[in-house]
């Protein structure tokens, strides 16, 4: 014989209700997703913080994902975890290519994405062009767990400067696989030029016809 449940009414957090002391202990960050939506992240020290040319940036420590890349305001990737967007985005296209001798990599600041290039031994050269020095050399300094050397690798090629004219000023049909590592194309950002068909039609320009190109790509 079955009970009789009696219903509940759904419990608010409120004052003195459920999640009314969350934030009470510590130092939080609050990543603002969208209207009434956040992410928190507790942090145990703020490593850099500071504004480049072209974005602020800030690299913060915290208990559940280690230490964080966030630039105006949203997180880039986490000390745990990076690994899982860097594989996805690197090795399904450069173990498709038969032969990717020569890569290019648009953005990819924080180096994460040329270590798991340079893992390839195929691969002779890798040109990186990232926009923001500052980054790199926050990122050199902070977060050596994302680079891992490849900075130093004599395979490495490494640009600061404007990918877009990074890429145009290579010969067409000469580069095997290129690579966009791209924040977010929010307006008046340093990459959102980068989004263009135009952009994308020069990056079939440059790829021979069995190049392959990759970019992330989310909500934005």
């Amino acid at each position: 014989r079955q009970r009789r449940r009696t219903a509940r009414r759904p419990t608010m957090a409120a004052p003195g209700g459920i999640g009314a002391n969350a934030f009470d202990e510590g130092t939080w960050y609050h990543e603002i997703l969208e209207d009434g939506l956040a992410l928190s992240y507790r942090v145990e020290e703020v490593l850099h913080r500071g504004t480049s040319q072209f974005q602020t940036v800030e690299v913060v420590k915290t208990v559940p994902f280690g230490s964080l890349l966030i630039t105006d305001g949203l997180m880039q990737s986490s000390e745990v975890d990076e690994y899982v967007y860097h594989q996805s985005l690197v090795h399904p296209a450069l173990t498709a290519h038969p032969d990717p001798k020569k890569v290019f990599i648009a953005g990819g600041g924080e180096g994460a994405t040329l270590r798991e290039v340079l893992k390839h031994p195929n691969v002779e050269e890798c040109m990186m062009v990232d926009i923001d020095g500052e980054v790199v050399d926050m990122c050199r300094e902070h977060t050596p767990f994302y680079h891992a050397g490849a900075y130093d690798d004599k395979r490495t090629n490494l640009i600061i400067g404007d990918a877009k004219a990074g890429l145009e000023n290579i010969p067409d049909a000469s580069v095997d696989v290129i690579i966009c590592d791209l924040s977010d194309p929010l307006d008046g950002g340093p990459c959102y030029q980068l989004y263009t068909t135009s952009f994308y039609a020069m990056c079939k320009e440059k790829l021979p016809p069995r190049g392959i190109f990759v970019a992330q790509s989310g909500g934005a």
